[in-house]
């Protein structure tokens, strides 16, 4: 099972940086219902430190510490916002400007635990993105964060009127289909239903930059997941 989850980046002997595929725990959740990834580095380090996290549906580059003063450093890092965090995201529609900020401070929802909004009282939170495929139906985001809210890039995609496609949350929560993108769709032979393109929430965590300890640049990249590509192809195709 490890050996199949664990997209290594990047390691040295501060730290590790995964690929963490979507519908995988970060950390351990309260139930300990399932295996987290913090869980299985346990097993392949020993001792590993959390620096950040990233939602279960949410895949891409996370980060976790080997040692404390890594940890240190690595947390101080993040709390001072000096690592520039940049994430894929596909939502359903195009905004209507190509670039720009959200400035929408976030708070708990009043009735629905679990659950963030866009309120006057929340926390600052401030999101740039930058429409990289636009297409009528669903349209390819680079979104980078400038706080660290609890479902930022999430909350602000549904307060400009384009949620993420699959969000359960704030969105419609719907499969994405080819059916819905290919006028002429026909079922294989082969298949009883059709299998959706995604069916995930459609955020990745794609780069991370910052200077280590020692002031040694990084750049880290996860690639764009294969069913992204793929959706964005499609929308060319049948545009």
């Amino acid at each position: 099972m490890t050996k199949n989850i664990l997209d290594i980046v990047f390691e040295n002997d501060a730290f590790v940086a995964i690929n963490k595929p979507a519908g995988l725990l970060s950390i351990p959740n309260r139930e300990q219902s399932e295996k987290s990834l913090k869980e299985i580095l346990q097993d392949k380090y020993g001792s590993i430190f959390t620096i950040h996290r990233l939602d279960k549906d949410t895949s891409g580059l996370i980060l976790f510490a080997k040692n404390e003063s890594a940890h240190k450093f690595f947390s101080q890092l993040f709390e001072a916002r000096k690592i520039e965090k940049y994430y894929l995201g596909i939502v359903m529609g195009c905004p209507t400007n190509q670039t720009g900020i959200i400035d929408a401070p976030i708070a708990e929802h009043p009735i629905h635990k679990g659950l963030m909004t866009v309120n006057r009282t929340g926390k600052q939170a401030s999101t740039s993105y930058e429409v990289i495929d636009p297409n009528k139906n669903f349209s390819l985001i680079s979104f980078q964060l400038h706080t660290g809210r609890t479902h930022q890039i999430r909350v602000h995609a549904k307060n400009m009127g384009h949620p993420l496609a699959c969000d359960p949350l704030y969105g419609e929560g719907k499969p994405v289909l080819l059916s819905s993108i290919k006028k002429k769709f026909k079922l294989s032979k082969h298949d009883e239903e059709e299998r959706p393109m995604i069916n995930r929430l459609a955020l990745h965590s794609y780069r991370l930059v910052f200077e280590d300890e020692q002031g040694k640049s990084f750049n880290l990249t996860a690639e764009m997941p294969k069913e992204f590509r793929a959706l964005m192809t499609q929308l060319k195709k049948n545009n």
